[in-house]
């Protein structure tokens, strides 16, 4: 018989026993968590049925993005989970017994399983894996954050910090551009729209100011991301002096952190790039680092040189990696505790612009739109969104936690913000999604048009205008649904005969894995044009001219008329439609409703009840890690 059971809500271990069966049936494990629990009980010679137990519940975890499990709170803080098959879960199936907290963890600390396969501290359970992956990097950032570069001349950096930032008006970013300069670890964080990428850009023109030579690496942990970060540099740095764009020059591009690491075909965690073949860089730069695991980020530290300048660019507050860890998030909140080191704030004091007519030490202190720790910054002042501001209103409610400021922005009759009431149990009738098929068959009208007429360019900015969103993958809220219903929209008004392979001049693509071979990435987006002799081929955005690629080359694509928020992170696009799942999914989340928000740049439709939006926004994600503790020392 086979293991999951046709029709399940979750895979069903059949042949489990135990608590193991009680707790795979109620829909807390999968099959896969009570196989590997299992099999390391038979290989570390453990029958406790408890910490087979724990196992799984250590092994679920991570799937679920946190590093560590601890097993004092562990009956509070499971609940059954939708993520596995986009569906909202309807809740145990049955009561469950749970271990005796005390009883439990003797019972954990006693297994042979603690000195092998896992790791255990306390109440907390890691896997031994990510419990060294842990260890590695905070040793790393300790380290390289232990002593300040010697490389830069303050008064030549003073001087740039000057000419390059206006003190009134980017006093902000010219604070974080020096902490970032003074600091072998920098980590610049703020939402979209603060002006980070302006930052870097002149951030990077300080250091080739006093370094020509130095080699720069752009990169982003998705290909899509790395486009834009390519794009945004360049365009900031249009707005440079003339001698500061030419130190810039044309030799930076962005890559996938996968890409700049050497992706190897043998390995999955593993690259060509490591401690013994470190990366020939002297600046990297890494964007949209809330997207990055905690084994990227092990593998990017342990392949740095140690002079190498590390600086890492990302907004804490949106989703996650998809795999386990939290280290943007980690280091941001660990700046938050900690204290300045002094030899650093004077520093800092003597190259900002303020100390040059002082008698005496200057004291740096945070501002009303920035605040440093030692090497981390964050920049508060958003300056991107249109019409007054009314999606960063939104955007900063949702990330304060503010539930009534959200509601009222939302209801407040803006043409910026608009809130589409749909009860949870409800599924969208004509009335509510009138505006949504109206803007994805304007969308869909122009993009076609375009590819009939083989224009990539303009094909690939109509795909921009607007992205319909889900948290789920299936279900009434799901992707799955809604891109056949936006696809039936289309046809009505665009029907189209496909060819054999059922592709069609204007079908919008979605990349779903990484091709290294031809150099699409999971999470680009492209169009599908008519080329000048009546063919069909693919053409995708990654800054600059349109990559064409033909259609017998693409690897895993699928049709893009809706996606998840995960993979909408670092895209933007003028509107955006957002579908709230019902307030009971654990995916209601504060940083998924943020995250999803925080895409648009003109307009932000949300969809869903109003006790899903409180929800959202008073819950937030959580990962448990332990990195956090191990920075603090």
């Amino acid at each position: 018989m086979n293991t999951e059971e046709a029709g399940a809500p979750h895979r069903i271990a059949v042949s489990a026993t135990g608590p193991l069966a009680a707790f795979n049936r109620a829909g807390i494990l999968t099959a896969a968590d009570v196989h590997v629990a299992r099999r390391l009980g038979a290989l570390g010679g453990e029958p406790d049925e408890a910490v087979q137990l724990a196992v799984a519940l250590v092994v679920r975890s991570v799937r679920h993005g946190s590093v560590v499990l601890d097993l004092a709170t562990a009956a509070a803080t499971t609940s059954p989970d939708d993520e596995d098959d986009g569906e909202e879960s309807p809740g145990p199936l049955v009561v469950l017994d749970w271990p005796d907290p005390a009883e439990w963890i003797r019972r954990c600390a006693a297994s042979p399983l603690t000195t092998g396969p896992l790791r255990m501290t306390g109440s907390r359970l890691w896997l031994s894996r990510y419990w060294e992956q842990e260890q590695a990097v905070a040793a790393e950032l300790l380290l390289r954050a232990a002593s300040r570069p010697d490389d830069l001349d303050e008064p030549v950096l003073a001087a740039g910090l000057t000419r390059l930032f206006d003190e009134k008006q980017y006093g902000d970013q010219q604070l974080a551009a020096a902490v970032c300069a003074l600091s072998r670890v920098g980590v610049l964080a703020g939402g979209p729209g603060t002006g980070k990428t302006t930052t870097v850009s002149r951030l990077l023109a300080l250091l080739r100011e006093q370094h020509p030579e130095y080699r720069i690496a752009l990169a982003a942990p998705t290909g899509k991301a790395a486009a834009r970060l390519h794009e945004a540099v360049r365009s900031s740095a249009a707005d440079l002096p003339t001698a500061d764009q030419a130190r810039l020059g044309d030799d930076l591009r962005a890559t996938t952190l996968h890409r700049l690491l050497g992706w190897r075909p043998d390995a999955r965690s593993r690259f060509r790039h490591d401690r013994n073949n470190r990366l020939p860089y002297e600046v990297v730069i890494v964007d949209e680092s809330s997207m990055v695991s905690l084994t990227l980020m092990a593998r990017l530290l342990e392949a740095l040189r140690p002079a190498t300048r590390l600086i890492l660019i990302g907004d804490p507050d949106q989703l996650a990696s998809v795999e386990a860890g939290a280290v943007l998030g980690d280091l941001v909140d660990r700046t938050r505790l900690g204290r300045r080191t002094p030899n650093f704030t004077a520093a800092l004091a003597r190259v900002l612009p303020s100390s040059d007519t002082a008698d005496a030490p200057v004291t740096v202190v945070d501002t009303p739109t920035a605040r440093f720790r030692n090497g981390v910054s964050t920049l508060l002042a958003t300056r991107r969104f249109a019409a007054g501001g009314d999606i960063a209103a939104l955007a900063g409610a949702i990330r304060d936690g503010e539930a009534d400021r959200a509601v009222a922005v939302l209801r407040s009759a803006s043409d910026v913000v608009e809130f589409v009431e749909l009860a949870d149990e409800e599924r969208a009738g004509p009335e509510q999604v009138e505006a949504v098929r109206a803007e994805v068959r304007s969308v869909a009208a122009e993009v076609m048009a375009a590819a009939a007429a083989g224009d990539g360019v303009g094909a690939l900015a109509g795909l921009e205008r607007h992205r319909l969103l889900c948290t789920h993958r299936r279900g009434p809220r799901g992707v799955q649904l809604w891109s056949d219903l936006a696809a039936g929209w289309i046809f009505e008004d665009h029907p189209v005969v496909p060819r054999g392979d059922g592709r069609y001049a204007g079908e919008p693509l979605l990349v779903t894995t990484n091709d290294y071979e031809s150099g699409l990435y999971n999470g680009d987006t492209g169009v599908v044009v008519q080329a000048g002799d009546g063919s069909l081929l693919a053409v995708f955005g990654r800054g600059g001219d349109p990559i064409p690629v033909p259609l017998a080359r693409l690897g895993a694509v699928r049709p893009l008329y809706a996606m998840t928020v995960h993979r909408s992170q670092g895209s933007q696009f003028d509107r955006v439609s957002v579908l709230l799942p019902a307030a009971a999914s654990s995916l209601c989340t504060r940083e998924t409703l943020y995250t999803a928000v925080t895409r648009a740049r003109e307009h932000v439709r949300v969809i869903g009840s109003e006790e899903a939006l409180r929800t959202a926004i008073t819950r937030p994600a959580a990962r448990a890690t332990g990195l956090r503790e191990r920075l603090m020392g």
